[in-house]
Order: structure tokens, then sequence, then C-alpha cells
């Protein structure tokens, strides 16, 4: 009788353990299969996330290339003109990058894109304030004009682009650009009042068209129907806007090595090789010769406007063309960040720039009423420097329409102090530069304190030349 009750109870035992062990299993809180001395289950085929520290996140070239044409179609998100209501925005300095535009370059034997660089507003992309613009640029005789810009068309009017010009859509995304920034600035800030006047502004561009109409395109949303005599647009000769301070034997030394860094990379490159070889025999030219014509420069306009690639009898350059080169570009941006030597002719290049950007808030924190809105209108051969030597190394390629914004605020429970916020396409990358990064990580103030700013580009700047000013670090030979 007693042996009887064991077993009954040893049985029921191993019905409850039995009954245990599938429920486990079938909750997952147990491995149903074997487990590998390295850890993993070899049946397991739920996908291991990649490590994001080590990894590189994969790169989408066609994605990269929409976002680099900045076609207008949707409302643009902005964090311009946000900061605590006691604070009291006394200054905006903003350097932009032309609009879209015709290539510079023309692929060999092959038709240029069929584009149209009349001005119709009937035509998408379009603007409200199109038709308007057209018009006063009409009456624009009156505005000063620094040296051959006067000369220069205020807007595009050609049937067929010229090269380089500004298309109908890089007006439009300058007449967003200037629509943000004054429903901001103007309507919301006050920066100017209605009755502002010439001196409150400072406006400089480059002698191209493109930068030129540019700048006429934002100024126009952003101060609507302007009085063109108030109008003195400065010309600027230099793309790094040097002004009186280009001479600078290792700022060009550093571009001559990072010239040779980007060929060495080329070269190594086989898919690259690859594709441009392919190419050059469907066009009927030698490889060298397709590459000295830039195709990238021609084939992103055929991709921005969705007009089809070339063709000729021989065949059509497609879209995998297109990827390759345009993937090689951005495997090369990424590098260039590595590999510094852009980086240190960023900070040469851009050193006047910013010394008169620093200069100018200087001056208008002592208390002075001139110049509080800045335009720069330039190329990306401009943003793109200026970005790398504040250090903000996240930032994409500046796209067609860039702007990048510096604004200068005066604490109001403060007075005689002054911060700034620097504005990247919209986004807040104060904390990003390198001058402020830290800054943050000890402070709750939403800004970065204006000293800073001029500390790192009176001093700091220099010293990873062993230098202490921007003729020495200009004639410094690196040990």
């Amino acid at each position: 009788m007693l042996f009887r009750n064991r077993f009954l109870f040893l049985l029921a035992l191993a019905a409850l353990l039995a009954f245990l062990s599938l429920s486990l299993q079938f909750l997952h809180l147990i491995p149903v299969n074997p487990v590998r001395e390295d850890g993993l289950n070899p049946k397991s085929r739920k996908r291991i996330m990649p490590d994001l520290l080590t990894e590189p996140p994969v790169i989408d070239p066609v994605y990269e290339a929409r976002v680099y044409c900045n076609i207008p179609t949707i409302a643009e998100r902005s964090m311009e003109g946000h900061a605590p209501h006691y604070f009291k925005l006394v200054s905006v300095q903003v350097l932009i990058r032309h609009g879209d535009r015709y290539p510079l370059y023309a692929i060999p034997k092959t038709k240029r894109p069929d584009i149209d660089c009349m001005l119709l507003p009937s035509r998408k992309p379009s603007h409200p304030e199109l038709e308007a613009f057209i018009k006063h640029m009409s009456r624009g005789s009156a505005a000063q004009m620094d040296g051959s810009l006067s000369s220069l068309p205020r807007y595009p009017s050609h049937s067929l682009c010229e090269m380089g010009e500004l298309t109908q859509t890089g007006v439009v995304q300058h007449l967003r650009n200037g629509q943000l920034l004054r429903e901001i600035y103007i309507n919301k800030h006050k920066l100017l009042l209605s009755d502002w006047t010439a001196k409150q502004l400072y406006l400089e561009t480059t002698g191209k068209s493109r930068t030129l109409q540019s700048a006429l395109a934002l100024l126009y949303t952003f101060l609507p129907d302007f009085d063109w005599k108030k109008i003195n647009m400065r010309h600027q000769w230099s793309t790094i806007f040097c002004s009186g301070s280009c001479d600078c034997p290792m700022r060009n030394h550093y571009l001559e090595e990072e010239q040779r860094r980007q060929y060495s990379l080329r070269v190594k490159n086989n898919d690259l090789e690859k594709i441009y070889v392919d190419m050059a025999k469907i066009i009927g030219i030698p490889t060298r010769q397709l590459r000295a014509s830039n195709p990238i420069d021609s084939l992103l306009c055929y991709f921005c406007h969705n007009v089809s690639f070339p063709c000729t009898k021989t065949g059509c350059i497609g879209m995998e063309h297109f990827k390759v080169i345009k993937r090689h570009q951005l495997e090369d941006e990424r590098e260039r960040q590595e590999k510094k030597l852009y980086f240190l002719y960023a900070l040469l290049a851009t050193h006047p720039l910013l010394n008169q950007t620093v200069n100018r808030l200087q001056r208008i924190a002592e208390g002075k009423k001139e110049e509080v809105f800045v335009l720069y209108s330039a190329h990306d051969v401009t943003l793109s420097p200026v970005l790398s030597a504040l250090g903000i190394t996240e930032a994409r390629f500046p796209r067609f329409a860039a702007r990048l914004v510096f604004e200068l605020w005066q604490d109001g429970k403060r007075p005689k102090e002054h911060f700034i916020r620097i504005l990247y396409n919209g986004a807040d990358v104060t904390f990003q530069t390198s001058f402020c990064k830290d800054y943050y990580k000890r402070s709750n103030k939403p800004m970065c304190p204006l000293e800073k700013f001029v500390n790192f580009v009176k001093r700091d700047m220099f010293l990873i030349f062993n230098s202490t000013s921007y003729y020495d670090a200009c004639r410094r030979r690196p040990l």
C-alpha cells in the first residue's frame, strides 16, 4: 500500500514537471533548441541588430540625393527663433547656398538636360509670391549694386537654362526660406520694424547670377515689396569670403593635401572605375575625359528634375551608374571628416568670415543698432568649410538653398549677457560645435555664451597650428 502511494506520488510529480516544462517552452522562458558554445542559438532566425557604435549606417545614395535636391514640397519645420520668453533677439546673420541650378559641367557628346529657366507661376514648383517677385525685380534699377553685380540679371529668364543658371526651383526654394524667416524674425520677434533703414541690413554675394538672384528671392519674402533705394548689395570676389585677408599659404597647402586624399580614394574604388569605363564606352569618349567633365554634377540635375539620364546609340546611362558615383561621393565626405586635412583647411579658409561675424556680434552686443540682419549669399564651397571649422561634423553636405543661421540673444534678466544659437537648415546645432559642446553638459542655458564663440574665433582656432594669430597660422609649417 505504501509502495503504491509512493508510485502514484512520483507519477503525479513527473506529470507536473512535464507540464511546467512545456509551459516554459511555450512562453519562451527557456530555449527549445540547444545553445552553441559561442552563446548563439543555431536555429534562431531572429535578426541580430547591428552595433550602432561600431557599424556605420548603410549609405542610401538615392535618399541622400533627394535630400540634396531639396525639392519644395511640404512646409518645413524649423527651430529658428526659439528661446525662453525673457530673452530678446537682437541680431540674425544668415549664410545661404544658392538654390537649385543648371549644371556647371556638361557630359560630352550627350544632349544637355532640357530645363526651362523662365519663371512661370503656373508651373510647379511654384510659390504664391512668385508673380509679385518677378514684377518687383523688374523695378530694381534703384538698388545700389557693387561692381559687376549691377550688370547681372535679377532673376533667371532663359527658355533653355544656361550653365550654372538658377532655375525656377532655386528661386522658389529661397522664396520659401525668406517667408519662413519673416514669420519668425519679423512677425514674431520684430527684429526689423516697418520703418527699417538701409543701415540695419548687410547684404553680400559672390559675383554669380545664381547667388545674387537667390539673395533677392529670400529678401523679397523676408521684406515684401522692399524699397529698392534701401538695398546695398556688396560684391564678394572670393567664394570663401576672405575679403582682404586671402593671402594664406598654409590654407592652400592643406587644400592641396586634401585634393590628393580625394584622388587616392578615387583610384582605390574599383566599382567606381568600372562605372566610369562603362559610361565612357556608352558615350564614346576616353574615361579620363569623362572624369574631367565631373558627371555627378550633371547627373544630379537630371535626377533633381526627374529627367531621364542621357542615351546614345550604344546605350543609356542608368540609375546604377548614378548610385555608384553618388555613393563614392558620400564615402569621400565620410573619410574627409576622419582624415582632418579638410578640417585644417577649413579653419584657415573660414577665419576671415567668422572673424567678421564675431566683430559684428560684439558691436551689436555693445549697443550698436546697425547691421542687425545680415545675409551672405554663397556656395557649397563656402558653407561646407564653415560647418567643418565650427566642428559640426554630423551635418550633411550643403544642399541646394541650405541656410546657416547665427542668432544673437540678450538675457532679459541680465542685460549685459549675450548668447548665440547656431542653426543649420532649421536644426539647432549650437551644442554640436567644438567650442560649446562641453558647456551644454554643465549649464541649463539653452544657448551658448557669446564669449565662447569670440574666444574660439580670436584664439582657439589657431591652437592646432601651434599659433596665436591668423597671420602666423597661415605661414607656420606643420612640425
